[in-house]
């Protein structure tokens, strides 16, 4: 099982932002709990930082809340030109409950902000990392894989995509991907709109 999904540098305010975006929806902890499939003592626990949430929780919270996964990580202001140089990026890691390598991290390339129309960020998947499960939400997904290799799952199709490979689906349709090689693969991957 994942460990939560976190960003770096917004580590600390995730579970109360997540409490803060529940209650100006006048929800109760039980409602959303019910609606994401999980018990309100779990739910509880994200919101009080003593657990992380995985990265198909964060999907079903952002859902339940309606907001996209991006806005929780992030209230920065927009600028009219972002740059981030090489190893700048925020960086949003999920990884493994105990040992082993993180299943993936996100580079960001696109700070979140309202009204954008596009998410994209540099996958970086381990040997044997990945989604760790089934993704499904609204928009398109473009990708161009720098290096590695991965197997991408869509709708039941499986593919496997090598360095200087790329691939366009739409995202309401089943999906899920992992590294298949013995390097590091690193994918650039655009959403629209962001999830």
């Amino acid at each position: 099982m994942a460990r939560p999904a976190r960003e770096e540098a917004d580590a600390a305010s995730l579970g109360k932002h997540l409490r803060h975006l529940r209650h100006l929806k006048g929800l109760r902890l039980k409602d959303v709990a019910a609606a994401i499939g999980c018990s309100e003592s779990m739910l509880s626990k994200v919101e009080n930082d003593r657990t992380d949430p995985s990265l198909h929780m964060l999907h079903r919270l952002a859902e339940a809340l309606g907001t996209p996964v991006q806005a929780l990580f992030s209230d920065t202001p927009a600028q009219p030109l972002t740059v981030y140089r090489n190893g700048e990026r925020p960086v949003l890691a999920m990884e493994r409950h105990g040992s082993g390598p993180p299943l993936a991290s996100f580079e960001r390339m696109i700070p979140y902000a309202e009204g954008r129309t596009l998410n994209a960020n540099v996958h970086v998947v381990p040997p044997g990392g990945g989604s760790n499960g089934i993704l499904r939400h609204e928009g398109e997904e473009v990708g161009y894989v720098v290096e590695g290799t991965i197997e991408l799952v869509v709708d039941g199709t499986s593919v496997v995509i090598g360095a200087g490979g790329s691939f366009f689906f739409q995202s309401s349709l089943p999906h899920s991907y992992r590294n298949i090689g013995t390097v590091v693969a690193r994918v650039v991957w655009v959403n629209s709109p962001p999830y």
